[in-house]
């Protein structure tokens, strides 16, 4: 504690000034609170930060000053995080502060459009094992990082009070007054900020012996009362107070640190009520209900149902299921996807529907948009996961739920009122955000005094960042020479000689004329960059697009595919292939007739007989903000269809087929199996098709336990499979299904691509990404 630390930061206030100044997402940006109503009911509804209820009441309290009257209020959010650089090499931590601002919309700040910022390395104070627990130390090291953040926040102090001529990205200037907003944290961090004790509630003084009690909100001025009244002991056991402690918000105006603490969809639910409390418990009640042998074959058979998995757009697989030990919050997030339908028949019900209740309540918490409906959504599933969950309780499994991480749940309702929609201020932000602005810095370095390289790295990053943004502003990076030198020559061949001729110029001296009359850059913008997560899965950077489309890949099969329907229906094994195309095609051109293009005499339709081309792909896009997508909320998944995946086994994928719009959700909806895509041209017209295996659903409505539609194999007339042509327009987007294993052990040879052809029933998998969940639920 005699040491000396060092606290490497930037100025916080130069930082908001940039993120205001930033022309990229001038049009992504809210100069002012406002309040959200949907077009129809006129139900309010919450989105980016700026529609919450604590910016209103913010704004609200800077009106009463005259002289900040008609600001433009600016919340600077922040959140920190440790993060290991490398474990291998001398397990170099650092310890990064990150600060965005509320103005800018939550997908800007999702997609690090430099919307999140590092501006600090705080100092990590180290002891020996014997003192690590002293409380003097302990204190030490919680007041050292209070203080640094006050330090640290220090310039924009003035601009809490007075205001400042700031100049925004849409060229305007305005007076700005900043504020301190919410603070992005896990739980350990949470603590740490609100100077409490371990096992307690940041958010509200429920009792660490019974968290889920009604209780009262904490806030500053409470406890500030409480430290002046109670003695030092009583706070730390009946408020789980750390009275020697001050919070770095009570240095600055209208901050309270209680209030600032934002959900933490990552590592409340994500990683901490499902993966580290369900997912274990449910080992523990199987080594607790069965005998040890038992209890082992029962969890290597859900690691083979994990498995066997079929794969899916974006769906991380886990081929030895989930016995690995290092796991990552992308890890947890795939295990949600699959996890329900690999436990059922091998646990209760209730504990089914447990899982059920959290999954929901986790995909509707991280919705893009969440309503008032879906605010009654949220409660219902709360209730219903708080109900089931007595399963694990009476069976002996814990012995209470007093779990902070899991207690959290009950203050998503009210903070969503209050901050909006919280995948803007999910902890899996400033977790991927390490990425760019320490671990791979950190690998650029020389590892010897490395934090001075890494600010370094990241301050060069910022500049070429800034550059590319007034160089974007000034039109330099659209099109190219060669499109400036396009644009100049039919201007050029318009200029007519003497003698009535087109006087056209030289390639050389049409560049040297471009250069001369500094001819501007084309319009047209560039097709917009994919980001590649998955091989068959792109973050979207383009405009938004609300209506979804489907297209056929860029390269067509040669000679090792079909090139006529009779070779294409020996391929595929459907005799009646060429039947069902000589059906489509009277349905494309007589799309009126209300007959049931089966019931139409063959020689009413016409016949077909030239080549066509056959793909192994198609590609999907759409609009799927809740998901991680582009800034513009768009992305694209690729369908597959090939007799050979990466050299092995056959891949067909699944769809949703659009068969009534007018109907919500599944209703509206059918899946299908893609067999195979093609196109040929007809009387001048070129039809992209595609072979599908309809499956039909089981039942009117979701299953019960699980919440998801059922379907089987669908069967044509004399029980032969049920084959369509359909056109490509019809796919809405890929669908996934894993399959009902019911009470039976699975096979250890079976493999995830035999998962579509080896049982009777299947789940669509409503889990499978949040845009699923929604067109699904």
């Amino acid at each position: 504690m005699d040491g000396k630390y060092e606290v490497w930061f930037r100025d916080p206030r130069e930082v908001a000034r940039n993120m205001l100044a930033n022309s990229t997402y001038a049009n992504e940006m809210d100069y002012c609170p406002y309040r959200e109503y949907s077009t129809e009911g006129d139900k309010r509804q919450w989105k980016d930060f700026m529609s919450g209820d604590w910016v209103w009441d913010q704004a609200d309290e800077i009106a009463k000053d005259p002289s900040t009257l008609g600001s433009t209020f600016v919340p600077v959010i922040l959140g920190s995080d440790k993060t290991t650089v490398s474990v291998g090499t001398g397990n170099n931590e650092y310890y990064p502060l990150y600060a965005s601002i509320g103005n800018i919309h939550n997908n800007v700040r999702r997609a690090h459009r430099d919307g999140v910022a590092v501006i600090g390395f705080l100092a990590m104070p180290k002891t020996t094992q014997e003192h690590a627990e002293e409380p003097s130390f302990r204190r030490f090291r919680r007041q050292l990082f209070h203080s640094s953040l006050s330090k640290i926040l220090d310039p924009l102090k003035p601009g809490m009070t007075t205001p400042e001529v700031t100049r925004f990205g849409d060229g305007h200037y305005r007076h700005v007054i900043y504020g301190l907003g919410p603070y992005i944290a896990d739980y350990e961090e949470q603590v740490l900020l609100a100077c409490i004790v371990r096992n307690w509630c940041p958010k509200c003084v429920a009792n660490r012996e019974d968290l889920d009690e009604d209780a009262l909100p904490r806030s500053r001025e409470y406890t500030e009362a409480l430290v002046e009244e109670a003695p030092s002991g009583d706070l730390w056991e009946d408020f789980g107070i750390v009275a020697q402690l001050v919070p770095f918000t009570n240095d600055f105006p209208r901050a309270d640190i209680h209030q600032m603490i934002s959900p933490d969809i990552l590592h409340q639910l994500i990683k901490g009520a499902f993966k580290d409390h369900l997912v274990t418990w449910v080992e523990k009640y199987l080594r607790q209900t069965h005998n040890k042998r038992k209890a082992q074959k029962i969890m290597d058979d859900i690691d083979r149902r994990i498995a066997a998995v079929a794969s899916f757009s974006g769906l991380r697989r886990f081929p030895q299921g989930r016995g690995f030990k290092q796991w990552t919050g992308d890890d947890s997030k795939a295990l949600m996807k699959v996890y329900l339908p690999a436990i059922e028949g091998h646990v209760p019900q209730d504990v089914v529907r447990t899982f059920r209740a959290l999954l929901d309540f986790c995909y509707l918490v991280r919705r893009n948009i969440i309503t008032e409906d879906s605010l009654l959504q949220i409660e219902d599933a709360l209730s219903r996961f708080h109900r089931y969950r007595e399963i694990f309780r009476t069976t002996g499994v814990v012995l209470h739920f007093s779990l902070p991480r899991q207690h959290s749940l009950m203050h998503y309702v009210r903070n969503i009122r209050l901050f909006a929609a919280p995948n803007g201020l999910c902890s899996s932000i400033t977790e991927n955000k390490h990425i760019k602005a320490v671990k791979e810095p950190w690998r650029r370095s020389s590892r010897f005094n490395a934090l001075g390289q890494i600010l370094l790295t990241n301050q060069r990053l910022d500049k070429l960042s800034a550059l590319r943004v007034d160089f974007t502003r000034r039109g330099m990076l659209t099109g190219t020479c060669l499109s400036a030198v396009n644009a100049l020559v039919p201007a050029q061949i318009d200029q007519v000689d003497e003698d009535g001729g087109a006087a056209a110029l030289a390639p050389a001296q049409a560049a040297a004329a471009a250069a001369d009359m500094h001819v501007p850059a084309p319009a047209a913008p560039p097709p917009p960059p994919l980001i590649n997560i998955d091989v068959d899965l792109d973050i979207d950077d383009g405009p938004t697009v609300l209506q979804a489309f489907v297209t056929l890949a860029k390269t067509r099969q040669g000679k090792n595919r079909a090139q006529t329907i009779p070779e294409l229906a020996e391929e595929l094994d459907i005799p009646h292939l060429s039947d069902l195309l000589r059906r489509f095609l009277f349905q494309q051109m007589h799309p009126d007739d209300p007959r049931d293009p089966s019931n139409v005499p063959l020689s009413e339709c016409p016949l077909y007989l030239s080549k066509i081309a056959v793909f192994n792909s198609a590609s999907s896009r759409f609009y799927a903000p809740s998901d991680l997508s582009g800034i513009g909320g768009m992305r694209t998944e690729h369908i597959r269809s090939c007799p050979s995946w990466r050299g092995g086994h056959s891949r067909n994928d699944c769809v949703f087929v659009n068969t009534d719009t007018s109907l919500p959700g599944m209703q509206g909806l059918e899946v299908a199996r893609v067999c195979a895509f093609f196109s040929f041209q007809y009387r001048g017209e070129v039809y992209p098709c595609v072979v599908v295996r309809w499956f039909d659903k089981i039942g009117d409505a979701a299953d019960e336990d699980t919440g998801m539609w059922m379907v089987r194999p669908g069967e044509g007339a004399n029980n032969t499979a049920g084959y369509a042509i359909i056109h490509i327009d019809a796919i809405y987007r890929a669908a996934h299904l894993i399959p009902v294993y019911g009470t039976e052990f699975l096979p250890p040879e079976l493999k995830f691509y035999h998962s579509y052809d080896a049982f009777r029933a299947y789940y669509v998998n409503k889990y499978a990404d949040h845009h699923a969940f929604e067109i699904a639920f």
